[in-house]
């Protein structure tokens, strides 16, 4: 691979060539064709995670293979392309590729330098530095905003360096390798002499120098002079999809002088018995273990347990909790009667029953370290340790919790002196016993539910979402995305990654399954459909649905029984090593970062993905396209062809390969001799009656002198020689720079076949009249093209509209649209007297676009009227 990286490099000459348009554009379907096999390839790789696949290790290694190959000749298709060297692509890309080979080869070391990590800077993204079960108390506290005991962890980082650095990591790989799978006293005297080594093994200086230093900040910072914490295991895995329940340490009120033997006490249930015998069951091998240490404030609670969201043993639809006086230790270890208390999983969380137990005792903290029992007064052995009030506050947070994390939660939690919920820990809870009632099909639960839709669009992730309906578009701030909500939106769009941790499901108008946000619905398992059409017009903010994304139905109202369903089933194969592998090769492959391309850190030095080069390149080959097509200097196949029109376009073509049916030599083209999809569909639209306005304008002097005296900024009034109308076309592209009157558009579009290539890129801007008139033109466009799907920009009267990512048909009316919008609007500013101008000519012209579309037009009354005839049917 770097052999190949040298010669692509070496290969670059000290002067560019100016290549034709034709090979430029060859150089970029080539880019778009790996740019879809890459993201088919993550997409299966995101559906085989999903626990529903069989496959062996052979699959992750061919396709991790076929992903080096396609995203190495990515890169090398936009270096041809743009003639420039991409070296900190290829340098991000062997740093992601080593990475992937390291997993696979079973040496990855844990990431990271730091020893020392804030919990307040946690979250999932970490959980290879910080563990399992640190990493879901970071988000826990940073993005569902519960409390938690403040503190810190030491870093899986710190494990590595400490194992390596006493030789015990090899003598642990190569006790095991040696033991032969049956003697189990060998295991346990195995297990005994790694412990025993691990207490007696020095600790690195900087380790134990930063650990205390971090602990008395965090007294500072909570004004404590004698702190006291506890220190609980945070493993690779751990509260995953292995829970790891009860293997592994927790050392609970250790004070500033024995923090460090308690952090060896942790790192050494690593290698107990029954923790190395339970990995050895799930089938985990030594190159996935690595510890990390959470380090917290010691919160002596006034009243702690632990809480299911979820109880299909004890009844339908209830929650229970389990809670005792002083610390949750006991319930957790079965040491003393706890109260039973069950109440409903829907707010307002009504209690069901309640079973008071004769607690006669409780742990509490000991002055010196560590916790001792002390009696309970008998007035409260018969007291519930809840109340109603505390109750509903903590199901509240449990159900915020499970939705979250969409399965249902088993909770650590305590009440402190102040009166503050404080969350101590959150796994997954399995289920392996049937519910007491046995389950209705379903489909007799869903015989009499009112469907919104059914059959539409695509699904790109399996599941069943409940919840309420939160729409949201292009200038929705998704800050006020609420926990449990379900998504929708005309769009899809990589931004919504920021709340995917939040939604319930997501349902888009348009997109592809194998798209950038499809991608990353897989990688956080959200119920999703794409493509439906008809969502937006169907669905409002506040409705309450059920999306069941296994069937393609979207329900009315809650249907207890499909969320039952997924809460139980069951995901055998994900215990497997080869699922594990494969989760652990998709973060280095699918996980998106760069997701505005107008962000600072929309560079090369910031992918730290495959998807992330893959996104940076697909948008950097379009942006290139549209330049490289407004350049003259650019070499073209042929020479320019002036189209013949009946209207006054004064249009010159360029067919820089199957654009046309015109011979090469013939200097003009008409209509009928048009190859290119993208032209075909713009001059239809142009033949649209009523739409191409020749009446004369009144124009004021002082009007006219304001626009003509106007200065247009380069990036702003491509092309570079104003009054030069000008299409580059190809059988699936077109590329017009047309100065109309005293306006100018530009209009870039790819249209075929394959759904995640196709774009439109629509720029205006101009006018003959003062600002007021040109910005009411301006936003009457926007306005039409928001209508027709299209993200919209305004500034003043500048309009920038995109659109990717629809079906051929659908893009080909909309360029329809866009012939009859630039016939429209040429000397619109100068007929819009008011504001109210704007609205009424918006509707003027969607209502014809109705009209001259005919039965094709798919705008969203049309796609609601044509949903609610096949539900009928």
């Amino acid at each position: 691979m770097l052999r190949k990286f040298k010669d692509v490099l070496a290969s670059w000459r000290s002067k560019k060539r100016v290549l034709p348009f034709g090979v430029h554009f060859k150089k970029f379907q080539s880019i778009l064709e790996r740019n879809n096999r890459i993201l088919e390839l993550m997409a299966d790789m995101g559906d085989k995670s999903g626990g529903e696949y069989v496959f062996d290790r052979q699959y992750i290694l061919d396709t991790a293979e076929q992903l080096d190959d396609m995203v190495f000749k990515l890169i090398s298709d936009l270096s041809i392309l743009t003639q420039s060297k991409n070296v900190e692509l290829f340098l991000a890309f062997e740093h992601i590729r080593q990475a992937i080979q390291e997993e696979l080869d079973g040496t990855h070391a844990p990431s990271g330098k730091s020893y020392i990590l804030p919990l307040r800077e946690l979250g999932h993204d970490l959980s290879e530095q910080a563990g399992g079960k640190m990493s879901n108390m970071g988000d826990i506290r940073n993005r569902l905003g519960l409390s938690t005991p403040d503190g810190f962890v030491i870093s899986t980082r710190a494990f590595y360096d400490f194992m390596q650095q006493n030789g015990l990591l090899a003598l642990a790989r190569e006790g095991i390798e040696a033991w032969d799978g049956q003697d189990e006293a060998a295991l346990e005297q195995l297990a005994d002499t790694i412990q025993e080594r691990i207490m007696s093994a020095p600790l690195p200086r900087s380790l134990t120098s930063q650990v205390l230093a971090a602990l008395d900040d965090l007294a500072r910072a909570q004004g404590i002079r004698n702190i006291r914490v506890a220190l609980r295991s945070s493993a690779w895995g751990e509260d995953g999809d292995a829970s790891f329940a009860g293997q592994y340490e927790t050392v609970l009120n250790v004070p500033r002088g024995q923090i460090m033997d308690a952090y060896r006490k942790v790192i050494a249930s690593t290698y107990s018995y029954k923790a190395w015998k339970y990995r050895l069951v799930k089938g985990f091998h030594e190159h996935e273990i690595a510890m990390a240490v959470g380090c917290q404030l010691m919160v002596e609670s006034v009243v702690g347990g632990v809480l299911h969201t979820y109880a299909p043993h004890v009844a339908d639809g209830v929650m229970v909790a389990n809670a005792v006086w002083g610390l949750c230790s006991p319930v957790v270890d079965g040491d003393a009667p706890s109260d039973t208390l069950v109440l409903d999983r829907a707010s307002p969380y009504s209690l069901r029953s309640l079973s008071i137990a004769d607690k006669q005792r409780r742990l509490v903290l000991a002055p010196g370290g560590g916790t001792e029992w002390k009696d309970i007064p008998e007035g409260l052995h018969l007291v519930p340790s809840l109340t109603l009030e505390q109750l509903e506050h903590l199901a509240q947070a449990a159900m915020s919790i499970e939705r979250y994390y969409k399965r249902p939660q088993d909770i650590e939690w305590g009440y402190d002196a102040s009166g503050a919920l404080q969350i101590l820990q959150s796994r997954p809870l399995r289920f392996w016993a049937a519910p007491l009632n046995s389950e209705p099909q379903l489909e007799d639960v869903t015989r009499n539910a009112e469907i919104v839709f059914s059959g539409k669009g695509v699904v790109a992730q399996r599941g069943v979402a409940v919840g309420k309906v939160f729409l949201v578009d292009h200038n929705t701030d998704l800050t006020t995305f609420p926990y449990g909500a379900i998504l929708v939106s005309r769009y899809t769009s990589p931004r919504f990654s920021r709340v995917m941790h939040k939604a319930q499901g997501i349902i888009t108008d348009v997109g592809s399954p194998t798209g950038h946000m499809a991608t990353i619905a897989r990688e956080y398992r959200v119920p999703t459909v794409v493509n439906t059409e008809v969502a937006t017009s169907l669905l409002r903010s506040g409705d309450e649905i059920t999306l069941d994304a296994t069937q393609n139905v979207a329900y009315r109202g809650s249907i207890c029984a499909l969320d039952r369903f997924t809460l139980t089933e069951e995901d055998v194969f994900e215990d497997s090593y080869e699922y594990r592998l494969l989760r652990r090769v998709i973060k280095h492959t699918s996980p998106l970062n760069l997701l505005d391309p107008h962000a600072e850190n929309f560079k090369p030095s910031a992918c730290r993905t495959y998807h992330d080069i893959t996104r940076y390149i697909h948008e950097k080959a379009v942006e290139y396209l549209i330049r490289l097509s407004e350049r003259q200097e650019v070499q073209h196949l042929s020479a320019p062809k002036r189209l013949e029109t009946k209207y006054p376009l004064g249009l010159m073509l360029i067919d820089a390969g199957e654009g046309t049916t015109c011979r090469p030599e013939v200097r003009t083209a008409t209509p009928e001799q048009i190859a290119s999809i993208p032209l075909q569909e713009f001059l239809k639209g142009m033949e649209c009656a009523d739409m191409w306005c020749m009446d004369p304008v009144s124009v004021n002097l002082g009007s006219f002198m304001s626009s003509f005296t106007r200065t247009f900024p380069t990036l702003l009034a491509s092309p570079d020689e104003v009054g030069r109308n000008l299409a580059v076309v190809l059988k699936h592209y077109m590329n017009i720079n047309m100065r109309l009157g005293y306006h100018f558009n530009i209009i870039d579009a790819y249209i075929s076949d394959i759904i995640n290539d196709n774009y439109i890129y629509f720029r205006f801007l101009g006018g003959v009249t003062e600002f007021v008139r040109r910005s009411r033109r301006a936003q009457f466009i926007a306005t039409v093209l928001e209508h027709f799907d299209f993200r919209v920009e305004v500034h003043g009267d500048l309009v920038v509209g995109r659109l990717k990512k629809l079906s051929c048909e659908r893009m080909s009316l909309r360029m329809r649209m866009l012939g009859s919008l630039v016939g429209y609007t040429r000397q619109l500013d100068a007929r819009m007297h008011t504001d109210k101008d704007i609205q009424e000519h918006a509707e003027a012209f969607i209502t014809a676009m109705k009209h001259f579309l005919g039965a094709r037009y798919d705008g969203r009354e049309q796609r609601k009227r044509q949903a609610f005839s096949n539900t009928d049917s």
